[in-house]
């Protein structure tokens, strides 16, 4: 098996200039009216970009979010600069920049459009016992104990509203009076049910006043009781049945969301918080996706009532069950993508995706791993792992060229003026970015305690940085290992042994094929290869000023234990056809909704204007899928490339 270095190939049929122009003055049109209306409607200028899974399981992004105000905010940008996107993204990473320049197949490359639409990237999770995840049942699990259906629609909205107050503490009444119109012992019931479900923490009971018959609502025990209830440690013991498991398992269908922005809106309409959710790991969000979710004593009942009022979520397949779900305890994932407007012959696409299957792709980390701006996050973990904490303010907080939010611009403007925190805070309406919390913690902690500054970001989001440093260098160290001894297992090497990693010795390597060999991120607690890539670890992290021996940090969030990571990775079920299309539009072949709701599948002309590759495969957890399709087109998956090769395109 040979290698060969990376050729840029344009991911998209080429356009005009004119077209190009328009397609800007396009997206400058839909960011002014989506400002204006404050409306997401999955109408958006995307260039090519798939999340990554391994670090989704990291970064939690706004778990707690302050909602609709920073959402709307954050996608519109009125004071963005009206160069074009990509002329903004110039500044942006390519994959030489952060080690990816190597592909293991021989085809030639050719072009294809990649998430053209969401919808032509699908991501299926496959459970710790091999089941891949499918919506194909809205039936709920029903017994006596469930509320009736009155119970979702007996309140009025306003009810709801003076009832959620109270029950948040957010005003000073200390109760809530709902009339009963039709004075019935059933309807009574009714009410009183619906409020115990839909607002754990509190009670009610029957009072006359003037004649009629009212509900009262009020807090049993005050704060604590709700306390309790809102970190759902045992939510309301006394009425969830004991016969029942406590976590209703359910599988989440979701359109062009990431898992944890369906959590919070799953969690604010069922006022939750989103610490009861468990899953077992993120997916994309410019994509469908099914996965499965666990939640702590919600009824399928009322999780069931959201598929009437939540757009581009579906929710199904229910069951209860004794556990939560605990992140990573899964087998992988199952990708089903179409690459839309291909240009290879038949025997390229045959090449390319018998070698898909039968040798693999090199596993390296994805360009999303490393950022989309002017500043890489693995500089940032670069200077954190070298205690230079000027540095990583300045990282952080600096001016920058390149694609960025008009109030970032202008925040960072200011930084770079005055150097005050207050004032750079003032220029920020959205606070939950890291940009605010650092300055935040600057305020709080002042500028000669950058360290506790710094630490008031999440926790996940600070280890990010030096995740992101770790697998920099783990791309740009496979990079040469390939180089120096190509595709076989050479003496040296490191394989696994259950969880431990040993050298393979010059009399054992016949037993070896490169898809045993792993390669180390760089930490305390592992070793290197016996061969010249052990040496180049050393050299790389010398010219970055660390020592590869003393990987501890002084806090001990920052020390760094290491792992392995195999260099090529074989996906399995890979299939795949050449499908012939005429309108760019149509789906190109069903979903699990779809299905569901009786859609017939997409009929398709024998003799279409353009080819598409529908592709499917299964992926281990923390692999890109991204780089296995990089693999089949031979193409640079950056921002960057796709943008400079007029690679937006508007959805």
């Amino acid at each position: 098996m040979e290698t060969v270095e990376m050729n840029s190939v344009s991911l998209k049929r080429p356009h005009s200039e004119d077209d190009v122009a328009n397609a800007d003055e396009i997206k400058r049109q839909k960011i002014l009216e989506k400002s204006k209306t404050g409306n997401d409607s999955g109408q958006s200028i995307e260039t090519v970009t798939e999340p990554p899974e391994d670090m989704k399981n990291e970064i939690i992004p706004n778990e707690e979010s302050e909602e609709q105000e920073e959402e709307e905010l954050e996608d519109s940008d009125e004071d963005g600069d009206p160069e074009s996107f990509a002329d903004m993204m110039k500044h942006g990473l390519t994959e030489s920049d952060v080690g990816i320049t190597k592909f293991v197949s021989s085809h030639k490359g050719f072009s294809g459009i990649l998430k053209e639409r969401y919808s032509d990237f699908v991501v299926h999770e496959i459970g710790k016992d091999g089941r891949v995840s499918h919506l194909d049942d809205f039936s709920v699990p029903v017994d006596d104990e469930d509320p009736s259906e009155e119970t979702f629609t007996v309140l009025s909205d306003e009810d709801k509203q003076r009832l959620e107050e109270l029950q948040l503490f957010k005003n000073k009444e200390t109760s809530v009076a709902i009339e009963v119109i039709e004075d019935t012992k059933e309807k009574r019931t009714v009410i009183h049910q619906a409020v115990k479900s839909l607002f754990p923490g509190l009670e009610t009971k029957t009072e006359d006043r003037d004649g009629k018959k009212y509900i009262i609502a009020y807090h049993a025990a005050g704060k604590k009781a709700l306390a309790k209830v809102r970190t759902a440690t045992d939510p309301r013991k006394h009425s969830w049945p004991k016969s029942r498991g406590s976590y209703c398992h359910f599988v989440l269908y979701k359109e062009n969301k990431d898992t944890m922005d369906a959590i919070n809106v799953l969690s604010k309409f069922l006022r939750v918080k989103p610490n009861i959710f468990s899953y077992m790991g993120t997916k994309d969000k410019r994509a469908i996706t099914v996965q499965e979710i666990a939640v702590l004593r919600i009824t399928a009942q009322r999780l069931a009532h959201l598929n009437k009022c939540l757009m581009n979520f579906k929710l199904g397949n229910f069951s209860y069950k004794n556990h939560p779900l605990k992140l990573g305890e899964l087998q992988g994932n199952h990708f089903t993508v179409v690459l839309r407007n291909i240009t290879g012959t038949d025997d390229q696409i045959e090449q390319a995706m018998h070698s898909l299957r039968e040798i693999g792709f090199i596993n390296y980390y994805g360009m999303q791993r490393f950022g989309t701006t002017a500043v890489p996050t693995y500089q940032i973990g670069r200077a954190i792992l070298q205690n230079n904490w000027n540095e990583v303010m300045d990282l952080i907080l600096k001016p920058r060229p390149g694609a960025e939010k008009g109030y970032l611009v202008k925040c960072r403007e200011e930084w770079a003026k005055t150097k005050d925190p207050a004032a750079a805070l003032k220029k920020l309406p959205v606070k939950r970015c890291v940009e605010g919390q650092l300055l935040r913690g600057l305020l709080k902690y002042g500028m000669k305690n950058i360290i506790s500054a710094f630490g008031i970001i999440p926790r996940n989001n600070r280890l990010m940085y030096i995740h992101s440093y770790q697998s920099y260098v783990w791309n740009n160290m496979v990079s040469k290992r390939i180089e120096e001894y190509g595709l076989r297992a050479v003496p040296g090497d490191l394989i696994l042994k259950g969880a431990t990693a040993v050298h393979i010795e010059e009399g054992d390597v016949d037993n070896y094929t490169i898809h045993d060999v792993v390669m180390p991120l760089p930490g305390f607690d592992v070793i290197y290869p016996k061969h010249k890539i052990g040496e180049a670890y050393k050299e790389m992290l010398i010219a970055d000023n660390l020592d590869i021996n003393n990987m501890r940090h002084k806090i001990r969030d920052y020390s760094l234990s290491g792992a392995y990571r195999k260099i090529i990775i074989r996906p399995q079920n890979v299939s795949w056809e050449v499908v012939a299309y005429d309108d760019p539009k149509i789906p190109l072949f069903t979903t699990d909704l779809d299905k569901l709701e009786g859609k017939p599948l997409p009929v398709l002309p024998t003799d279409g204007k353009f080819r598409a590759l529908k592709m499917e495969f299964s992926l281990p957890p923390s692999t890109y899928a991204t780089m296995a399709i990089r693999e089949v087109l031979k193409m640079d998956t950056s921002i960057k490339n796709q943008t400079q090769l007029n690679t937006t395109w508007l959805r």
